[in-house]
């Protein structure tokens, strides 16, 4: 015998879907904060930076007609002289000298010399009105002779574009030639590839020194009763509590020549002369590590902790050698751990600009070094903003696979 369902009142579902709608309206509006806060400080940021690395916007805002004039031309033969009329109309109508003095900068950093011809010819502006395309081309020449030349002129007919990928192709090594095509750069002139191998040799060894210091300290705090383990954790998170620029500065003081550390192995005797700890590779990643450690010590302590220890006895008296159930039994188990701590000081370190920008050398200088650079001295946006996006890349990369790993090791267990 079946026994039929009572039927829902129409008023009792209707308030049911309202309560619903109340509370994920409310879940809604606890998170949106949050939501606001991500959105505001670190979707837009990035959204910029990977907007602006294709952004060109210098030559096309301020050479409009020139590059109309130039849209047929084949970047081999001279450029017509509507081309002169039309560039000395564009530089004239361009009222502020500091959108002058960025579309100089940008035409500089493809040809050599572009920045004083642009800027003199600039400044010698306007000219009649009346004058016809040959006298503008004649009196442009007789101001500076270089505007016969055809490297300005492919300059600007290549960078018409609002949009771009030179920045892109430049942090890799690679650049357009005249004819459009994607080549890669001379050999004299390729010099990201290598800091970018720079930046992530310097990072792994970072890394890998992390894990060898971090990893007995961790396994030592996770043997010790939680009062003990919780006074020494103080100790771990202290470097925490001062500036990264105050720690830099504090190894220089006990790196340098007449430094502490000198000093005491001078007096020792187990050096005859002052080791070259400062301005090299090795006082980076000295430096680096003192700095990062603790971050390689939490994940590792956090994943110790889960681990019973009943596990190791139990291999013990199964015959087992205590050396051996240690990398058999136990270090297995702490893998999560070592890869949610060498992902995070890998990324931390591929970032590094102070530390290396204090105590390392001039071939010592890590990718970030090279943005600073491009922001604050050369003033290139576009090139700073194509490095940062590399820099994104990798940390992307490196999160997938360190995501992928962790999927297919989950699946085998």
């Amino acid at each position: 015998m079946t026994v039929a369902t009572p039927a829902v009142p129409g008023n009792l579902a209707a308030q049911l879907r309202r309560s619903e709608r109340r509370k994920k309206t409310f879940a809604i509006s606890l998170t949106l904060p949050l939501l606001i806060f991500l959105l505001a400080v670190f979707i837009v940021p990035i959204g910029a930076l990977l907007v602006r690395a294709v952004e060109n916007p210098e030559v096309a805002s301020t050479l409009n007609r020139t590059v109309a004039a130039l849209d047929k031309w084949d970047r081999a033969s001279a450029p017509p002289d509507a081309a002169y009329a039309a560039l000395a109309s564009d530089l004239a109508n361009i009222a502020e000298q500091s959108d002058a003095g960025g579309l100089a900068r940008r035409l500089n950093s493809e040809i050599s010399g572009a920045r004083s011809l642009v800027m003199t010819t600039y400044r010698a502006l306007p000219f009649d009105p009346g004058l016809s395309p040959a006298q503008v081309k004649a009196h442009m020449l007789e101001i500076d002779p270089r505007w016969s030349e055809l490297g300005y002129w492919q300059a600007i007919a290549k960078n018409g574009s609002r949009w771009t990928p030179d920045y892109l192709l430049t942090s890799v090594d690679l650049k357009r030639d005249i004819q459009g095509h994607i080549v890669k750069v001379d050999a004299d002139s390729a010099a990201f590839s290598r800091i970018l191998l720079r930046t992530f040799e310097i990072s792994a060894v970072v890394t890998i020194f992390c894990l060898l210091l971090g990893y007995p300290l961790a396994y030592w705090l996770s043997t010790l009763s939680p009062r003990q383990a919780n006074i020494l954790m103080i100790l771990v998170l202290v470097p925490f509590w001062t500036s990264i620029l105050v720690r830099s500065a504090a190894w220089i003081v006990l790196l340098q020549s007449n430094g502490l550390v000198n000093r005491s192995l001078l007096e020792l005797g187990f050096i005859s002369e002052p080791l070259p700890l400062l301005f090299n590779r090795l006082g980076v990643i000295i430096a680096m590590v003192h700095i990062l450690l603790p971050f390689m010590i939490l994940p590792l302590y956090s994943v110790m902790k889960s681990v019973p220890p009943t596990y190791l006895r139990a291999a013990v008296s199964l015959g087992s050698s205590p050396l051996a159930a240690f990398f058999r039994v136990y270090v297995p188990q702490t893998f999560p751990g070592i890869g949610a701590g060498g992902l995070l000081v890998f990324i931390l370190s591929i970032g590094y600009y102070v530390t290396p920008a204090l105590l390392g050398g001039a071939d010592d200088q890590m990718l970030s070094y090279y943005i600073a650079q491009y922001t604050n001295v050369t003033v290139n946006w576009g090139m700073a903003c194509a490095l940062g996006a590399v820099l994104l890349s990798a940390t992307l990369v490196l999160y997938a696979i360190y995501r992928r790993v962790v999927k297919s090791e989950l699946s085998l267990g």
